[in-house]
């Protein structure tokens, strides 16, 4: 069974952004722009991403 993987990658600084949507970032592990990262396909990750996703752009690698 292949699993789904998100590829996070920040595209927009936070600044100027609430304090929970900073730590929304941070908890993502996005903390400079133009860095990606690559986490698990989850709920939880889904809701954050939901949360940011004006600063972010998100691709699906299936593995």
């Amino acid at each position: 069974m292949a699993t789904t993987d998100l590829k996070l990658t920040l595209r927009k600084s936070a600044i100027g952004s609430t304090a929970k949507i900073r730590q929304t970032l941070t908890g993502l592990g996005l903390t400079r722009t133009n860095k990606t990262i690559v986490r698990k396909d989850t709920p939880e990750l889904r809701g954050m991403v939901a949360k940011v996703r004006h600063l972010v752009d998100v691709e699906e690698i299936q593995c």
